[in-house]
């Protein structure tokens, strides 16, 4: 090793921060009881001495060796347990092999100046007091090899050139033993600090490791935002935190607009790339102060310590950053966002509270107004209170006593025949009453329940085929979370399989918004089904997404028209759109079922542009089963071209009268 190396050994240059922190922290708890040995025995050799020696020598001297080393071990002690950083302890290291080496120097020189009086014991005394001295340095300063080291050669190179300087045998052979044993003690020193230095280090990437995996459990891989579980344990925190300090902060949660269309048509790598730009954006227009999260798919949510005001100025930022069209490769994308935000104490007081309550607003904002951001208020509490009543009742409700079937009839306009009837749920609860579907179904799908209510209504629209003429189909609907769902999807062609229905009589109808949620789902779907022998309908056409690039791609056989439509067909531009939506399904080969059909001029304008099937309250609203039979005998024929006549010249829809009549009787 170069003289220009040791020096760096010395210095401490190069050393790991890891092995700097650890020293320190070891070197609080030593350092005091070296200073302390040395006060100890600078007393005990003191007081040997003091009836030989001089004044100066037994009291003066000593007094200020100890009064540094006291004022040293004070030093010491209150910087016990503090926490320092790595330049202060640096910086205390090297201060501290400084002063090592100067009081060695210091306490050696007084002692052999004190070996000049007294006799053989009062020598002895001395250098016993120099070899237990030192001994004690070299462990109190184990890690701290560099002034343990500076402390062995500051005191017997003296020590040792004194005592053969004088030639007393006895004494020569003490200090060439003490030395002995301090080099072997010395290296043993070194040796136990290798092993020191390396289970800091190990214990270091120990933590590092640590600390990257929770670093990586607690970050969405995909886009380098943290994920949910952070996400959950900053709120936690941040709703501890606000209610010891009364601080207030919000909480939103940010849902992506049109993004599975955008997914769907350009595949999961283009769908991925987005999520990373969308998520890169995020973080810009969030800045420092606000935490913005990926909680999973395409809802991202934030914190943020501020108001209302705030909070919301924030998400609109955030929707507005989102709302820029996206250039990915070579392609222009362009999505939105809408995003719903609750505020500490006015939108909840516990974590769940809180982020419950942000979804809410938020699905309203999806519901309501698309791309805008919602601030719970005590307007949505009113609101949310009915829904959770309808939700508790829903989690209790006995479904196979509450709910039942009403069937509304589809008419063939030329024939007047029914040629099917659509299946609607109605729920009487015994402690809510009538609940209306559009209100039930929404809280089944939200909270997770939709499953169980399907299957429960298809078994008994299952048996409401059994009960009808093989004549007549039967049309059930689906809801968005059916169609996404391969397990609702196995259950379903499970029971129907189960039950020996004939598929063909049924009839699942899709609603349009539900296929375009998840299309490439969708599809399956829509495959599966089919391949089980079902015919499946396109439900309110025309009232989402631009359907237009889809329908040739879903294998569909009929399209409902949706009840708006149908409200124009007195003018010219609604005459023009139906014309239009008929040649389209025509050219399709698809079958169109007419919907909301309620008077009838309506009837007659849409015979006339060529519709056939029809479904409205001008035919019959929605009624039980047993209520159908006495339709039928009242309203055969009436809504045929030729009238009742032509009817009963074609044959076949009294005898159908007649036969549902002893289907319902058995």
């Amino acid at each position: 090793m170069s003289v220009a190396q040791v020096a760096k050994w010395f210095a401490l240059r190069d050393v790991s921060p890891n092995i700097v922190l650890a020293q320190f922290k070891e070197l609080q708890r030593q350092v005091p009881l070296l200073y302390a040995l040395l006060a100890v025995n600078s007393v005990a050799v003191a007081y040997t001495h003091f009836d030989v020696a001089p004044a100066w020598m037994t009291l003066a001297v000593p007094a200020m060796l100890i009064s540094v080393s006291m004022a040293r071990l004070l030093v010491w002690l209150k910087r016990l347990g503090r926490h320092v950083d790595v330049s202060s302890a640096l910086r205390q290291l090297r201060l501290t092999i400084v002063l090592a080496v100067l009081l060695a120097l210091a306490y050696i020189g007084w002692a052999l100046g004190l070996n000049g009086y007294g006799g053989a014991y009062e020598n002895a005394h001395v250098a016993v007091f120099v070899a237990v001295t030192v001994m004690g340095c070299i462990f109190c300063l184990m890690h701290l090899p560099q002034a343990a080291i500076g402390v062995t050669v500051a005191v017997f190179v003296p020590f040792l050139t004194f005592y053969l300087i004088q030639g007393r045998p006895v004494f020569v052979s003490i200090s060439l033993n003490v030395v002995l044993v301090s080099i072997v003690m010395l290296q043993v020193l070194i040796n136990s600090f290798r092993g020191f230095s390396e289970v800091v280090a190990s214990r270091s990437e120990l933590e590092r490791l640590s600390i990257e995996n929770m670093r990586l459990a607690h970050t969405d891989p995909l886009v380098g935002l943290p994920n949910r579980r952070h996400f959950f344990a900053e709120l936690q925190r941040r709703v501890e935190r606000a209610a010891a300090d009364g601080e207030p902060f919000a909480v939103g949660t940010l849902d992506l607009d049109r993004f599975k269309p955008v997914n769907d048509t350009y595949g999961h790598f283009i769908g991925d790339r987005l999520l990373e730009q969308v998520a890169e954006r995020l973080r810009a227009a969030g800045g420092d102060q606000v935490l913005v999260a990926r909680l999973g798919g395409d809802e991202f949510g934030f914190l943020i310590d501020a108001g209302e005001r705030v909070a919301r100025d924030t998400a609109e930022q955030l929707c507005h950053a989102v709302g820029v069209p996206f250039n990915l490769e070579s392609m222009c994308v362009e999505i939105g966002a809408s995003c719903g935000v609750a505020v500490f104490l006015e939108g909840g007081r516990t974590a769940h509270e809180l982020f419950d309550h942000a979804d809410y607003a938020l699905y309203h904002s999806k519901s309501e107004r698309r791309g805008a951001v919602t601030v719970y208020s005590a307007e949505h509490e009113r609101q949310i209170k009915p829904e959770r009543a309808i939700e508790a009742a829903l989690r209790t409700a006995n479904l196979d006593d509450e709910m039942e079937l009403h069937l509304q009839p589809v008419v063939d306009g030329h024939t007047g025949g029914v040629v099917a009837v659509e299946a609607l749920a109605r729920w009487h609860s015994p402690m809510l009453g009538d609940v209306r579907p559009d209100v039930f179904i929404t809280v089944a799908e939200r909270t997770g329940l939709i499953q169980n209510l399907t299957m429960v209504l298809l078994g008994k629209a299952l048996t409401l085929i059994e009960r009808l003429p093989p004549e007549l189909k039967l049309s059930f609907n689906l809801s968005a979370h059916d169609v996404t769902n391969s397990e609702t999807l196995v259950a379903l062609t499970t029971l129907i399989r189960r039950r020996n229905v004939d598929p063909s009589r049924l009839i699942f109808e899709l609603t349009e918004t539900a296929v375009m949620r998840d299309f490439a789902a969708a599809q399956r779907s829509i495959l599966l089904l089919r391949a089980l022998g079902v015919q499946i309908a396109l439900d309110d056409f025309g009232t989402g997404y631009s359907s237009l690039g889809y329908l040739n791609r879903l294998s569909v056989d009929k399209v409902k028209v949706d009840r708006s439509f149908v409200n124009g067909c007195t003018t010219g531009p609604g005459l023009n759109i139906l014309r239009s939506v008929l040649a389209l399904y025509s050219s399709l080969k698809l079958t169109c079922v007419v919907e909301g059909v309620e008077e009838a001029d309506q009837l007659r304008i849409l015979r006339q542009l060529g519709y056939r099937e029809f479904q409205g309250y001008l035919f019959g609203r929605p009624m039980p089963f047993d209520d159908l039979t006495t339709w039928l005998d009242r309203h055969a024929g009436a809504f045929s071209s030729d009238g009742p006549q032509q009817q009963s010249q074609q044959s076949g829809y009294y005898p159908f009268a007649s036969s549902l009549r002893q289907t319902s009787a058995t």
